[in-house]
């Protein structure tokens, strides 16, 4: 099971604005402290996701220009460099500017974020976001996606989602949802165009692409324990509901391997050929 944030997270039902956006800060910056666990446990994404970028932009990545905004410890960003992009990275955390130099030394990073890119005008041709476009605000990252990328270019927003039609992980999200006040089923809808980008000016279109991965109870343990919501409840309460965690799952993998599968929810849209 993964636990999605579709949108900055708005904290308890009822909170005001201010406390909605201390909250949301809060789970933003919550991975730094745990930058090592994230890039250890953290499930990748598929070839197939490449592909679709590939097939929509009708271009290659390799020998593209590319940003990987959020890029927190490179995990995407990996994957970009292995396809024979030319890439940049954007990141404003210090934990996982961090732990991304000593995973990718020869890749370079620059600090920032979506709503302010430290990037010149159309200087790049995919334009990219896994996992981090919901930490943006979008009346300010529309426009300077659009400012950054080369006349053509693509942008593309992805997130590994929980595959919520299988028994375990639906029950899994159910437990989660019980113990810290959540409603997986609500934020994974929240994946959308609608979300996004509001006011449609992307055109985003929608893919998804089904995958799974098969890792020990221990890793899938650390990767859900490395998800914000975890971070900012507190170790004692998160780690109860690991501890209870692990008990439901040897009972579903009395093997101690856990099948964990996504649907990675890629929205793309392509910048004008013309100002």
């Amino acid at each position: 099971m993964t636990i999605p944030a579709a949108t900055p997270p708005s904290g308890a039902p009822g909170a005001s604005a201010p406390e909605a956006a201390r909250t949301a800060r809060a789970r933003a910056h919550s991975f730094n402290t745990v930058a090592a666990q994230y890039a250890a446990n953290r499930p990748s994404y598929p070839p197939a996701l490449f592909d679709a970028i590939e097939d929509l932009a009708g271009r290659p990545l390799t020998g593209s220009r590319v940003a990987d905004v959020g890029a927190g410890t490179g995990i995407a960003t990996a994957l970009l460099h292995a396809r024979g992009a030319d890439v940049i990275a954007v990141e404003p955390g210090d934990g996982m500017a961090a732990q991304f130099r000593r995973t990718l030394p020869d890749v370079p990073i620059v600090r920032g974020n979506g709503d302010c890119l430290p990037l010149a005008t159309a200087s790049v041709d995919f334009l990219t976001y896994a996992q981090a476009w919901h930490w943006t605000d979008p009346a300010r990252a529309v426009p300077e996606a659009l400012r950054v990328l080369r006349p053509g270019g693509a942008l593309a927003l992805w997130w590994n989602t929980s595959a919520l039609d299988v028994p375990w992980i639906a029950e899994a999200a159910e437990r989660a949802g019980r113990h810290f006040g959540l409603n997986v089923s609500a934020e994974q809808r929240d994946v959308g165009a609608h979300v996004a980008d509001p006011s449609g000016r992307l055109g985003l279109v929608r893919r998804e692409i089904r995958w799974s991965r098969r890792v020990p109870l221990d890793t899938h343990l650390a990767n859900i324990g490395s998800h914000s919501v975890f971070l900012v409840h507190g170790e004692e309460h998160s780690a109860a509901f690991l501890a209870q965690e692990r008990e439901h799952l040897l009972t579903v993998f009395p093997d101690g391997i856990v099948e964990e599968t996504y649907n990675v929810v890629l929205l793309f849209a392509t910048a004008p050929r013309t100002a």
